[in-house]
């Protein structure tokens, strides 16, 4: 397995999936890079050989992007020939983005026979949209690589019906070779507990937000909301905690003390074991406040299961496939308006019997149909599809 963008096992997603088919009896190997917390070279961790590569470069700017992929394309080839000498593979599952680990599948694929999983996470193209605004030569370039990904494959795995429905009209795969696996959340790690009160800040009602913080994420209207709620709806009882990291962080925090929400909103880092579930516990609310674009409307928020997890009801704009996943566990907000989304969490504030309901349906959606071992055989149905 092959990952860029986050080091294992941080990327939940492709966490789970080595761990199940270690489960299931295959020998795993991941290649992902270094980050925060998580900078062995090697480590073995719930029987997952952990292989891990240094970044010089993440990319902020576009002109960043070839080379910080350049080194993680040596990276990669380096660690798969590594790996392969040491016991050859028989599959490369490629998790984008982005869409060049096709390449070191290519090259496998030709002198080994090595089949080859397109693991489709993010829709390249409408990200590059959103964060540059042009469909310029690179926006192309990034269909004609998603195309490549996706010809080469022998399975596709989609996030969801959207992302399946565009490997088919997009990626011309016939359907039987794209399989859905959602990215449910393990119930054994979210667990329900009493809420420390202490992380209420003396507070009635907790807002959450946990997810990365980048363009897209829209966690200014988040901030903009609170302001509204705070100093437009004269509500001193609600506090904010802003959980994770990511491109924007900086740039959020100035905005928070700009709009002078400092005492009424905390932003606390990435998070994780614990003391993340401590907080998230604590909230009573818990907010997706992703903007509308091409790629979050046909996206599924890995945050938006993990508050239903918790059984804790949502807040978030209303999106394609955000609806799909909450359905009435969430009340919705016209996408990008920070008012309405504040009028929305005002709502659940002041209604404890309604967010009891909403947390409850969430937590049974995913009982019965979202959480991880109900979506895993998923998986092993598109490795049986290979037959290795």
């Amino acid at each position: 397995m092959i990952v860029e963008n986050l080091p294992i096992p941080f990327d939940r997603r492709v966490w789970q999936e080595a761990c199940t088919l270690v489960e299931y009896g295959y020998d795993v190997s991941v290649v992902c890079p270094k980050g925060k917390n998580f900078n062995r070279q090697f480590e073995i961790l719930e029987g997952v050989n952990i292989y891990r590569y240094y970044l010089p470069i993440q990319a902020q700017r576009g002109w960043q992007y070839p080379l910080e992929y350049s080194f993680a394309i040596v990276a990669w080839i380096y660690l798969a020939v590594r790996i392969y000498w040491k016991k050859p593979f028989q599959v490369i599952h490629a998790a984008n983005p982005p869409d060049l680990i096709f390449i070191v599948a290519y090259i496998f694929k030709v002198f080994t026979g090595t089949k080859f999983i397109f693991d489709h996470h993010d829709l390249n193209p409408e990200l590059y949209f959103e964060k540059f605004g042009r469909k310029d030569l690179f926006y192309r370039l990034l269909h004609f690589l998603e195309r490549l990904s996706m010809n080469l494959a022998d399975v596709v795995v989609s996030t969801n019906e959207s992302y399946k429905e565009i490997a088919i009209s997009r990626g011309k795969k016939d359907a039987s070779q794209v399989i859905v696996v959602r990215s449910g959340v393990d119930l054994r790690k979210f667990r329900i507990s009493n809420p420390r009160l202490d992380h209420k800040r003396g507070k009635k009602i907790l807002v959450g937000y946990i997810g990365i913080i980048a363009k897209q994420d829209g966690v200014d209207l988040l901030i903009q909301a609170a302001e509204y709620i705070v100093k437009k709806m004269q509500r001193s009882d609600i506090a904010f905690t802003i959980i994770g990291d990511g491109p924007e962080l900086e740039n959020i925090i100035y905005l928070s003390k700009k709009l002078g929400m400092t005492e009424h909103v905390t932003f606390t880092g990435a998070l994780f074991g614990d003391i993340l579930m401590d907080i998230l516990n604590a909230c009573d609310i818990c907010v997706a406040c992703d903007r509308y674009c091409e790629m979050n409307d046909k996206s599924t928020m890995n945050k938006t299961m993990e508050y239903m997890a918790l059984a804790k009801p949502v807040v978030q704009f209303d999106l394609k496939e955000g609806r799909y996943t909450a359905k009435d566990s969430s009340l919705y907000a016209k996408p990008d308006d920070y008012v309405d989304l504040a009028e929305k969490i005002i709502i659940l504030a002041d209604d404890a019997e309604l967010r009891n309901k909403l947390g409850a349906l969430g937590r049974k959606r995913m009982e019965d149909e979202l959480q991880w071992d109900k979506v895993k055989s998923n998986l092993i149905n598109a490795y049986n599809l290979i037959k290795i």
